[in-house]
């Protein structure tokens, strides 16, 4: 066993018994490379990744490899889940250096200052698909390093500078709002007509965008945005990004179709995208209603911890194949089902038609339902229930199955989205259980991150022994997003204390105080080449983006002006950058929209029994409000909502837009009014 025997990552340990002399990220490494000045390999991964898998067996397991690995680098692996802020400074050097987007295996070969001389992905063991072995490669670069460091230097100077200015923008002024029609058309221009989504192959559920849509939709009527959403969300539900048999959503589709998934389960693409679910099917729409039934079902089937947590991901591959777990044949399935759930499935999944992977068949909705329906002579309903017990038939005999590995660190951020999907879920369809499983995963994760007297962690695993990495600004905005959708759900004081904490720690901890926004990592965070300041979206929505929203939600619910402020000057630091590029930065796009037009606010005070009628009537408007509907009895309130007293009867409404609030009332038609007038 090497140095990653007694790590906290389940992906560090999957090459704990690598020949390859592993370090994990550390002043261990670093010292002895700086010691020894000798050159450090840096491999980043995690452990659903398919491509790091396949380079680990064909290198990092093979003695020959590893021994030139070990004669002339020091050879660190990292996990980039755990540790974010690596990954993304050295994707961002990969881009500058390669001229091209990265991925996993990120591999990249540093200095012993840490400074990236050479970057790429995944390596073969022999010349292939246009690449050096990496044998080959490792050679070239270590002998390149020795002959030329002076071109080395020059090149790492270019690069820090390079860096510094993604880094470290100059800001300037908080873009007009006419910029959101600019990222409105940009995206628009993207959508795939045909299936949905945006882009090309391979298509990538892209939440924040969604997110922005449904926002944009509701908040403004505008029924394109609405089309565009609705469009997507059917054709991913259809398709087989969608697990149809066990629920949740895949990474990404290989094809434009959805098709065909990158069978790998990510916790923080399903948090989001359970939300945006739940809400259309608020709307009446039975498949959304489905998909997020079956989707919680696999969290608490699947994905829960003992403690209340939910584990990071799924792997792609079992038995050594991808999608192993997930595919059929048409005779398995039709031995386990009767003949009228046959006739129905066979159909609808297209298993009386070509196989769709590798000689095999992964089901996705190739003919509508109706059209099965009509074809057998029977109702739409009943078709419905035909399919449902397939599903539940394959599901049970899918469990005997050889599982994909599951990665089962629990960490702040991935759960922080997790929870504001189920809250979203339990608030849209009424279904307290949701709410449960949201508020014992928020209480799990602030018993087992939360620690030292008041600093957070980014990722805990049961069992592990090395040190716990510090939380990063993504973990404090989601959680902080988290914690509102909990409050707006259901009151508690004790979560509006923690919502303030994290709100503060923000500020304290993370806020460039001298041009606005937020780092990435925490002022005592350990130095890196660079410290990052991130606003563009990715897979997920963007930490800055996300805490300028919940910042300013907190301070209209809080009338606190630090918050606003705060939210401000990230909007005023990240404005040439999202007027350049709109469409990247549509987390930002949205806090911006709340900045000019603040949504309206309620809260409702009086008796627990006598709210929720009032709740219902608010999640009915047509464009959003933020209600918090706060019991008579509730204790420990700030002087803010302390002053919007309870009636000694009723319910008492208050309604504010931003910092301007109008006269409480006590009737609901007369609270339906005075939206209707905003």
């Amino acid at each position: 066993m090497n140095r990653l025997a007694g790590a906290s990552s389940p992906y560090l340990l999957q090459h704990a018994d690598n020949p390859v002399d592993w370090y994990p990220w550390g002043e261990a490494a670093l010292e002895r490379a700086r010691r020894e000045d000798k050159p450090i390999l840096l491999s980043i991964g995690y452990s659903a990744c398919h491509w790091c898998h396949v380079m680990a067996h064909e290198s990092f397991e093979d003695p020959a490899t590893a021994e030139v690995m070990n004669a002339r680098f020091i050879n660190i692996k990292v996990d980039r889940e755990e540790r974010p802020d690596l990954d993304r400074i050295y994707q961002n050097a990969h881009m500058l250096l390669s001229q091209r987007p990265g991925g996993w295996p990120l591999t990249v070969f540093l200095t012993p200052d840490q400074v990236p001389f050479f970057a790429g992905t995944y390596f073969p063991s022999t010349p292939r698909h246009g690449l050096p072995s990496f044998v080959d490669l490792m050679t070239r670069i270590s002998d390149f390093l020795t002959e030329h460091p002076e071109e080395i230097q020059r090149q790492n100077d270019s690069l820090q500078q390079a860096l510094g200015r993604i880094y470290r923008p100059a800001g300037g002024e908080i873009p007009a709002l006419s910029v959101v029609d600019k990222g409105r058309a940009e995206l628009a221009q993207t959508f795939d007509e045909s299936f949905g989504g945006f882009g090309d192959a391979p298509k990538f559920p892209h939440p924040a965008s969604l997110e922005w849509l449904a926002w944009h939709g509701a908040r403004h009527g505008d029924t394109e945005a609405q089309r565009m959403l609705h469009r997507t969300l059917d054709a991913m539900a259809a398709g087989g990004i969608f697990d149809q048999v066990g629920g949740g959503f895949c990474r990404y589709s290989v094809d434009a179709r959805w098709m065909i998934p990158h069978f790998e389960k990510m916790l923080y693409d399903n948090g989001p995208l359970l939300g945006l679910y739940a809400e259309r099917a608020a709307g009446g729409d039975d498949r959304s209603r489905r998909v997020v039934e079956q989707t919680v079902g696999w969290l608490g089937r699947e994905m829960r911890d003992a403690s209340g947590a939910f584990y990071s991901s799924l792997d792609a591959d079992s038995e050594g194949e991808e999608g192993r777990f997930y595919v059929w044949d048409p005779e398995t399935v039709e031995g386990l089902l009767p003949a009228d759930e046959w006739g129905v499935a066979s159909r609808v999944w297209g298993l009386n038609g070509p196989a769709n992977f590798e000689g095999r068949w992964h089901l996705h909705e190739v003919v509508p339902l109706a059209t099965v329906a009509d074809a057998l002579g029977i109702d739409e309903v009943e078709a419905d229930r035909r399919l449902d017990r397939a599903r539940a038939l394959l599901l049970v005999a899918r469990e005997s199955r050889v599982r994909p590995h599951r990665d089962e660190k629990i960490l702040g951020a991935w759960n922080a989205l997790m929870i504001t999907g189920l809250a979203r879920a339990a608030r849209a369809l009424e279904r307290p259980e949701w709410l449960h499983l949201a508020r014992d995963a928020m209480s799990a994760v602030r018993e087992q991150l939360w620690r030292d007297g008041g600093r957070l962690y980014a990722s805990v695993r049961e069992g592990a022994t090395g040190a716990m990495p510090r939380a990063y600004l993504d973990d404090h905005a989601l959680l902080l997003e988290a914690t509102l959708a909990l409050l707006e759900t259901e009151w508690d004081s004790d979560l509006l204390g923690w919502a303030v904490t994290l709100a503060d720690t923000l500020l304290a901890e993370f806020e460039d105080r001298d041009h606005g926004g937020f780092f990435f990592t925490a002022r005592d965070h350990e130095a890196l080449i660079q410290r990052p300041k991130v606003y563009a979206d990715d897979a997920m929505a963007n930490g800055n983006g996300i805490a300028a929203q919940a910042l300013q939600k907190l301070g209209f619910l809080l009338a606190e002006p630090r918050y606003l402020e705060a939210a401000e000057r990230t909007l005023a630091n990240a404005g040439p950058m999202i007027e350049q590029a709109p469409v990247g930065h549509m987390s930002l796009l949205m806090a911006l929209d709340i900045h000019y037009q603040p949504p309206a606010l309620v809260v409702l005070r009086g008796a627990t029994g006598d709210l929720p009628g009032w709740q219902q009537r608010l999640r009915a408007q047509a464009a959003p409000v933020w209600a918090f509907a706060i019991p008579t009895d509730a204790g420990n309130l700030p002087a803010a909502l302390a002053e919007k007293a309870a009636p000694e009867t009723g319910v008492r409404a208050y309604l504010c837009r931003g910092l301007q609030c109008e006269a409480p009332v006590t009737d609901p038609l007369a609270l339906d009014s005075a939206l209707l007038q905003g």
